[in-house]
């Protein structure tokens, strides 16, 4: 299973003597400044704010016919407009000074930005660690044409380095620009300052609006809404009391919140390939693109909601380095979910695209059975039957099955779920075991890979498997690591140069963010096994 794309169009990778920025023009180390309405554009809040303090009571007098300025506050007016004047002097020099301070620069494998003029910070990340970038345009930015960038590098909390804002041309060139370095491509060496053209790419899917309300309205948080609500209408004729609706109006609201935010994250999701990686778009207001780089996925969940298995749809999350769990503002992050809803077709699609070498002969078969399957279907080894009082209802689907390049974790009768966890991506493990695990003679294997909303979990495993699949994966992760040869990957595919002619495959590069050696982990914690 492989997904072929066109090449980058660029020279292979050689030691770079020059990087164009945004602009395509600038040498390589010089700093540059963001776009001049960036402060206006992150703080409008602020200015709205202060009009509306100074001009409501002054906008209602007008439109009521009264004189803007009552009689026992005339004498005062020429200072209120004064201090309304400075405070406002004040928030747009402020604005002024942060984007003269502003500064970004691309030079010597890093990306910096610099800002403030009271608290100095310098932030940066390095290139060849670079986990995913993306272009953010809020609703205020797109209507001005700008954009914020966003870079992710592994073990960062939150965006370690943010450009806000540029042109968007500018924000899509850079964008181009550092990918093509972390990739390992130089410019022409005639023409070193020449802008390098963003990577050519092929859309994979796109997700239909309906489709997208239609997973809404059969989700999880619907299901239990509706159950609440039917008990508060049995409660109500019971009891006589029709103070049970109330309880009604807050789930409503929040329902209808997680309705809008969603739908507002997922619209027109669409999903390509290229040699730049995993490029995802979607927003209808707030409109985002990302890009995640080959090989930067740590972990990957298919999943299937019961009232999904009556039209076949599934959704796809993963774990990328610096993404975390979530968002900026608390919320589940749209940024780890892969697939928002998709059918089969889809979620094969998708599947191709982060792991391009599957490690088997047939790999419809086995990811069919880690969706759909039971028992030893697709070489998944299950629950033993004498464990099957612990998941009566699971214990037939809990199981693991193990490629040439993933380790497969499939669990779940109602809710089901298939785990993938690329070998090199393993970077500790635990065998766990409670009372009554040991009296059945199973245990739980816990492979630990970056934050995210992936947990990759083997639940009630037979011991004597659990404990030859620790070993085994040990031995697996430490042999993925030692192939690994460069974090540049076109390097890696391309070999010493990338002919435009030549397109290269996109195949699953070890890249390695600072992660914990498989090795170390695996000696701490394989003295808790059994």
């Amino acid at each position: 299973m492989t997904a072929d794309v066109p090449g980058h169009g660029m020279p292979g990778p050689e030691a770079p003597a020059a990087i164009p920025a945004a602009s395509g023009t600038a040498p390589d180390g010089e700093w540059l400044r963001v776009h001049p309405a960036s402060p206006f554009v992150r703080g409008w809040v602020a200015l709205a704010a202060i009009f509306f303090f100074f001009g409501r009571d002054m906008f209602e007098r007008m439109l009521q016919g009264r004189p803007v300025f009552e009689q026992e506050l005339a004498g005062r007016a020429p200072w209120l407009v004064a201090g309304g004047g400075i405070v406002l002097v004040v928030t747009v020099v402020g604005f002024i000074l942060t984007w003269y301070f502003t500064k970004y620069q691309v030079s010597e494998g890093y990306v910096r930005v610099n800002s403030g003029f009271l608290f100095r910070q310098q932030r940066q990340a390095r290139l060849d660690r670079v986990q995913a970038i993306d272009i953010v345009q809020p609703l205020l930015a797109r209507i001005f044409g700008l954009a914020e960038l966003k870079f992710e590098v592994a073990d960062a909390g939150e965006s370690a380095v943010k450009l806000a804002y540029l042109r968007m041309d500018e924000a899509r060139q850079l964008r181009a620009t550092i990918l093509a370095r972390a990739a390992g491509v130089v410019p022409d060496p005639a023409r070193p300052l020449e802008a390098q053209p963003e990577a050519p790419e092929h859309q994979v899917l796109s997700v239909p609006p309906s489709r997208l309300v239609g997973s809404l309205l059969l989700s999880e948080q619907s299901f239990f809404v509706v159950l609440g609500g039917v008990a508060s209408v049995i409660l109500s004729a019971v009891t006589e009391n029709r103070g049970f609706y109330f309880y009604l109006i807050p789930a409503a609201l929040g329902l209808a919140a997680s309705y809008w935010g969603s739908f507002n994250k997922g619209y027109n999701f669409t999903a390509a390939i290229s040699p730049d990686g995993i490029r995802l778009r979607y927003g209808l207001l707030d409109t985002q693109a990302q890009t995640l780089p080959p090989g930067r996925i740590q972990a990957l969940r298919v999943s299937q909601p019961p009232l999904w298995r009556i039209f076949g749809w599934y959704r796809i999350q993963v774990n990328v380095a610096g993404y975390g769990i979530l968002g900026s503002d608390g919320e589940a992050s749209p940024r780890t979910t892969l697939l928002p809803v998709g059918k089969l077709p889809d979620v094969m699609s998708m599947l191709a695209l982060v792991l391009p070498d599957p490690g088997t002969p047939e790999p419809g078969r086995v990811f069919a059975a880690g969706l759909d399957g039971l028992d030893s279907d697709g070489g998944f080894v299950t629950t033993p039957r004498r464990a099957r009082f612990l998941a009566p209802l699971g214990w037939r689907r809990n199981g693991f099955a193990v490629t040439g390049t993933a380790l497969l974790i499939r669990s779940g009768r109602w809710w089901r779920q298939l785990v993938m966890v690329p070998h090199q991506r393993t970077q500790s493990m635990a065998l766990h075991q409670g009372p009554l695990a040991r009296r059945f003679r199973v245990a739980d294997l816990v492979l630990h890979t970056t934050t995210g909303p992936v947990a990759a979990r083997l639940t009630q495993a037979g011991l004597d498997e659990a404990r030859t699949l620790f070993d085994e994966q040990s031995a697996r992760a430490r042999l993925a690591r030692k192939r690994q040869t460069t974090e540049q990957w076109l390097a890696a595919v391309g070999g010493p140069a990338v002919a435009v002619e030549r397109a290269p495959v996109v195949e699953p590069v070890e890249t390695s963010p600072a992660e914990t050696p498989v090795e170390t982990n695996h000696q701490q914690e394989g003295t808790n096994r059994g």
